[in-house]
């Protein structure tokens, strides 16, 4: 009987266990279905907000490995030397004569090219040795702020030539600032891109997306354009301009926001066009060049072209060019590209386009590979100037757009301008050390 008692407790306590169990399951369950319907909730109302839709939480974000220095991209630097090495043959080949008439030294820019480049490599290979990436970001934050001041200083007391004031001459030394701000511009949107790369990717339309992806840096863009167009330097504006709507694109900007600036920019350039008599001229000089009175305001254009018709296919020799002896204006500097077409012809105008397309080739590769965001930016920004002007530049001088004062990198005659490509080599090599690459 006592057993049959014990066995009966037993079976009670056992019961009443179970019982408690599928409650405790019961309201388990219940939690986590109310908690699950208040999440599903949650996320449905952030994604219903019209004004801010971004997920409530994210892959959370791995460590970064710590960085490794490397070797310099090998391949980079070999382009680079090569375009530098030819543009100081060209250089000489171009500039000899005006050099001997206006100077009476024919090795007068060849000196000045081969001074300004030592000095460049000298002073950019502790940078390419030691600098690591986060030194470029304080670069790039001063650089920006350096060329404000010296903007301000050319527009109220620089020097004027070719009826513009973009010179700033201290002793032996001249200083064209819009140069420092074609790299400026580069240096601060690739800092301020990553920096607020969340915010320029966000859902937020008016405070997240429009306000850091294309406000903010669109006003670090406009200060420099609006510097720079009163000197007047209209190629000067452009191609920082442009430089700038490209990093932002690359950064993240919405492409609506950039075409609806576009548009605008369109706009008042036809505008601009009316207010602007030289800008005027220009434009009627490539529409109808054929009409133009060969020895007046076409001369210049019309002696480019006659250079590079004169080439041939293997052109008339290095050092033959018979369009430097005084009908290309400064053959030394905006037109040495139609010097080398003569001179060189077809072959050696492709072999300096073919040069040109493996530097910006491996600059585009080394961006793939960089580090983090703001390497990748800078690099690509960096490379994509020299693709620009590159491609601006022929395009001036065959006359498929109209003439303007651009200089092909690495060629044209010019200290500041060659100096600071020179040092921009040096950034992407820096930068290409700490690529993820195969040393």
């Amino acid at each position: 009987m006592d057993k049959d008692k014990e066995n009966q407790n037993i079976s009670a306590e056992e019961a009443s266990e179970n019982t408690k169990e599928t409650k405790d399951k019961k309201q388990s369950t219940a939690v986590r279905i109310i908690n699950d319907y208040k999440r599903k909730k949650e996320i449905e109302s952030a994604y219903n907000d019209v004004i801010f839709s971004e997920p409530l939480s994210g892959v959370p974000e791995e460590k970064p490995e710590p960085l490794r220095r490397g070797n310099i991209d090998v391949w980079f630097f070999i382009w680079a030397m090569m375009l530098i090495c030819f543009g100081a043959v060209m250089s000489y080949s171009a500039s000899a004569v005006y050099a001997e008439t206006r100077y009476d030294s024919s090795t007068y820019f060849l000196v000045r090219y081969i001074a300004f480049s030592a000095v460049a490599i000298v002073a950019t290979v502790p940078f390419v040795l030691f600098a690591r990436p986060w030194f470029w970001k304080i670069f790039g934050a001063a650089s920006y702020a350096v060329s404000i001041p010296l903007l301000i200083w050319v527009a109220v007391a620089g020097d004027s030539g070719g009826g513009a004031q973009r010179w700033i001459e201290i002793g032996p030394i001249t200083i064209q600032p819009s140069e420092i701000a074609k790299m400026a511009i580069v240096m601060v949107l690739a800092l301020y891109l990553s920096k607020y790369e969340k915010e320029v990717n966000s859902r937020h339309k008016f405070g997240g997306n429009f306000k850091h992806g294309f406000l903010i840096p669109m006003i670090f863009v406009g200060v420099l354009c609006a510097l720079i167009i009163i000197q007047p330097h209209l190629s000067g504006t452009i191609i920082v301009g442009m430089i700038g709507m490209v990093m932002m694109f690359l950064g993240g900007t919405r492409p609506k926001w950039l075409l609806i600036f576009l548009g605008i920019i369109a706009v008042a350039g036809c505008i601009f066009l009316l207010f602007f008599g030289y800008s005027v001229e220009r434009i009627q000089i490539w529409l109808n060049i054929e009409n133009m009175d060969p020895l007046g305001d076409a001369w210049q254009t019309l002696q480019g072209l006659y250079a590079i018709g004169s080439g041939g296919f293997f052109g008339v020799g290095l050092g033959g060019s018979r369009q430097k002896f005084g009908y290309v204006s400064q053959p030394q500097n905006d037109f040495i590209f139609t010097i080398i077409c003569e001179e060189l012809g077809f072959v050696g105008a492709f072999f300096v386009i073919f040069l040109f397309s493996l530097l910006i080739w491996r600059g585009i590769k080394i961006g793939q590979r960089a580090p983090d965001k703001f390497s990748a930016l800078v690099v690509w920004g960096l490379t994509f100037k020299i693709a620009l002007q590159t491609a601006l530049n022929i395009a001036v001088v065959t006359n498929s757009m109209p003439n303007t004062g651009i200089s092909l990198p690495f060629f044209s005659s010019g200290g500041t301008s060659l100096m600071l490509q020179i040092f921009e080599i040096g950034i992407i090599l820096s930068i290409s050390r700490y690529s993820a690459q195969k040393q």
